[in-house]
Parts: C-alpha cells; sequence; structure tokens
C-alpha cells in the first residue's frame, strides 16, 4: 500500500485531535459532544467540527437517544456519537505452527467471523507464507458472506523478531528466510492497509483489552507454545525496543553452550522450554515410542512415568530462572503465562514459583502475581485485529487532515 505523505505541524496537532476524538468514542461505545470535550479537554466547539468531519467520512454515525415520556427534565434530549461499524471490515491473522487462524471485525469491534486453516508445512519460503494467509483470509470472508475487496485493513501476528513499525520480519520460525519485508509481500497479493507484529505483542494487546490485563499498565504476558514469546506493556504501552526486537524473552541464554534453539543459537530458554523442545528430548532418551503433544507428555508424567517427569521438571526449574530474571529487570504488577493449550501447569507448580521467589532480588514488598491464562488461537487473532482496527483509524484520520489541507 502506498505511502500516506506526513502531515504539517498544523495538520498533525489536527491529527492529534480527530484521533482523540474517535478513540474516545471508541473507548465509550456510545458519548455525547459535551462528554467528549469534558474527557478530552478540547472545547465544545471543536468537538463539534471534528465530529462533522467524521461523520462526513462516515466513520462515525448519531445514536438518538430512546424516548422517555416519563421523563419530566425539559429541552432537547442530547444526541450521542457512536462508530460506524460497517464503515470497515479489519482482519487479524494469527500464523502458527499447524495453523492459521483469521478473525473479521468490523469498525466497531464488534467479531463477523472467524476460521482456522490447518497447514501442511509449518516453515515456508515468504511468498508461500503469503498465498497462504490468503487462501486463509478468502475462506474467511467467504464464510462471512463477502470477499476480499471488503477488508481495509489486516494484521498478521507471527512469532520472531519483528519490526512491526517497517512490517519487516528479522527471523520467523514461519519462514525459511531471513530479513523479510513481509508487509510488502503480502502486499503483492493483497490490496488493502497491511501491518504485521509479534504474536507475543498482540496477546499482550488483547490482554490488555479484553483479558487479565484490563485495568493493569504495568505487566508481562509469557506466551508458551511452539515457542516462547513475551510481551511488554508500561504505562498502557506496548514496549517493543528500538530494532523491535525487545523482550524476546525465549531467546535469553539460561545455559552456555546448551541445547540447540530454533533460531540457530545455544542454550536459549525456549530451548528448554518450548514445545518442540520438550519433544525433542522425549524423542531422543526413550527408547519406545515418544509423546506426540505436549498433553501427552504431561499425561505420562502424571501417571509416574520418569522420564516424562524429570523433562518437564527440569523446564520448570529453567522457566523459574526466567521468571526471576524479568522480576529483576523489570518488576512489574502482573505477569500472565499465556498459551493455546492447558497443559502448562509443570511452568506454574509451587516448586516453580518457589524457585522464582528465591532468585528474585529481595525486598520488603510483595512480588508480581503470576497468573495463568490457558487460550485458542482465536484470542491471539482477536489482539491482530484489536491493533489493525487502532491502525486503520489512524489512517483514516490521517487522509482526513491532507484532504483538508
Amino acid at each position: 500500500m502506498p505511502q500516506i505523505d506526513r502531515p504539517s505541524h498544523t495538520g498533525e496537532l489536527r491529527e492529534s485531535g480527530r484521533q482523540q476524538v474517535l478513540e474516545t468514542i471508541r473507548a465509550q461505545g456510545a458519548i455525547a459532544r459535551i462528554d467528549i470535550a469534558r474527557e478530552t479537554g478540547m472545547s465544545p466547539a471543536t468537538v463539534t467540527a471534528i465530529s462533522a468531519e467524521l461523520l462526513e467520512a462516515g466513520l462515525i454515525r448519531e445514536v438518538q437517544p430512546e424516548a422517555k415520556p416519563t421523563t419530566s427534565k425539559r429541552g432537547r434530549p442530547r444526541v450521542s456519537l457512536a462508530l460506524r461499524g460497517d464503515a470497515h471490515k479489519i482482519a487479524g491473522i494469527k500464523v502458527a505452527h499447524a495453523s492459521i487462524t483469521v478473525l473479521v471485525i468490523d469498525f466497531e469491534g464488534n467479531e463477523l467471523v472467524d476460521h482456522d486453516m490447518p497447514l501442511v508445512q509449518a516453515r515456508m519460503e515468504p511468498d508461500h507464507l503469503c498465498k497462504a494467509i490468503v487462501t486463509a483470509l478468502e475462506q474467511c470472508c467467504r464464510k462471512g458472506g463477502f470477499g476480499l475487496a471488503d477488508i481495509s485493513g489486516l494484521c498478521v501476528g507471527m512469532a520472531g523478531l519483528v519490526d512491526a513499525p517497517r512490517n519487516f520480519v528479522y527471523w520467523s520460525s514461519s519462514l525459511t528466510s531471513r530479513n523479510v519485508d513481509m508487509g510488502a509481500h503480502l502486499g503483492q497479493h493483497l490490496n488493502c492497509a497491511i501491518f504485521v507484529e509479534n504474536d507475543a505483542n498482540l496477546v499482550a494487546k488483547a490482554e490488555h483489552l479484553f483479558g487479565k490485563g484490563r485495568d493493569v499498565s504495568d505487566f508481562i504476558v509469557i506466551t508458551i507454545e511452539h515457542g516462547v514469546g513475551m510481551g511488554v506493556v508500561i504505562d498502557d504501552e506496548i514496549y517493543r525496543g528500538t530494532r523491535g526486537c525487545g523482550a524476546e524473552f525465549g531467546h535469553t541464554k539460561v545455559q552456555l553452550s546448551g541445547a540447540l534453539c530454533q533460531c540457530g543459537q545455544r542454550g536459549c530458554l525456549e530451548a528448554y522450554v518450548g514445545d518442540y523442545a520438550l519433544l525433542r528430548e522425549a524423542r531422543l532418551l526413550s527408547d519406545e515410542a515418544s509423546p506426540q503433544s505436549i498433553g501427552q507428555l504431561s499425561a505420562a508424567a502424571r501417571d509416574g512415568d520418569p522420564l516424562a517427569g524429570s523433562i518437564l521438571e527440569r523446564a520448570g526449574r529453567m522457566f523459574a530462572m526466567g521468571l526471576a530474571n524479568v522480576i529483576n529487570i523489570f518488576d512489574p504488577e502482573l505477569i500472565i503465562v499465556s498459551g493455546t493449550h492447558s497443559s502448562m501447569d509443570y511452568l506454574l507448580t509451587e516448586q516453580v514459583i518457589e524457585e522464582m521467589r528465591q532468585s528474585v532480588v529481595q525486598v520488603d514488598a510483595p512480588l508480581p502475581e503470576v497468573v495463568q491464562h490457558s487460550w485458542g488461537q482465536l484470542m491471539w487473532a482477536k489482539g491482530a485485529a484489536a491493533y489493525a482496527v487502532e491502525k486503520v483509524s489512524a489512517q483514516c484520520v490521517r487522509r482526513l487532515v491532507l484532504d483538508a489541507v
């Protein structure tokens, strides 16, 4: 998609004001102009002018108050403003190890349709992955009764090192190539706004908007699936780092010259905790048929299998070390351990939490709460859709400002 010219300083102020009004409406669902002025600190006249532009652009609508014949108040009831759900359709996409999950929402954030497409290959060349993403999106749109042309924007969430502002992927376990301009590759197949983000950051956004991170300004999300990821929220904003490669918890080192990680280096935490690492160790050490899933490995450990028990116990020790490091560095209010399967109990046993406590710098204050939140791929896609709708909103506002110059 072509770049949008950067507005002038005056334009930036206008853009900021319009964005503020739009996001206030989004946050409240429906709100009167005078209340927007009170929330934003703008003058009622400014809010009226901005809302007129947003109405003309088809981004918001007026909501007539319900008639209340029993009321004794005089005067005309206040008309509220709400987003126009049919203004745009936005897609959130999660690329996982074995599937691509798509969720399409409207401009208000209402879920319209979702779809999960299995993958034959876990790692692909960029163009092959893009074609798979487009196929999954087409199938989802067909399921919802509309077409690709109806999608205004989408966000693809991927595991790996992602520079979100550039839609650039330095490395991903889903790609056979490094340093991929994923936005440009997808742009060859789709004619809409395209955004690419680290999947753990999108989980953090979903937790912040819909999950256990609601009303928490500083928290950490640690994702456990094929690999290990982390999303960091500081002052209600996702922290990405200078290159977009910050918070790579799974690739922090826990063992010199240790186990081989899928990133190509050795001794990463992920190489002891990620799904592939645990199943790999089970295959290497077992003389019999090895478990094919983490659920099977966990079940074997519960049934008293000493090999399965030792694999999960070591994973727990490594994870405790990682948790302690996270607390020592960030000191968050909350840590959410999140994943697509429910077999994560071995990482949050009382022994693991106690080892974490022993490794944290001791002060006379409570440690951050560590909670578990297991969910399916749809919530990852929901975070991607929420990110995309924010970005599409910003682009719509910017176009308004440029058209007014």
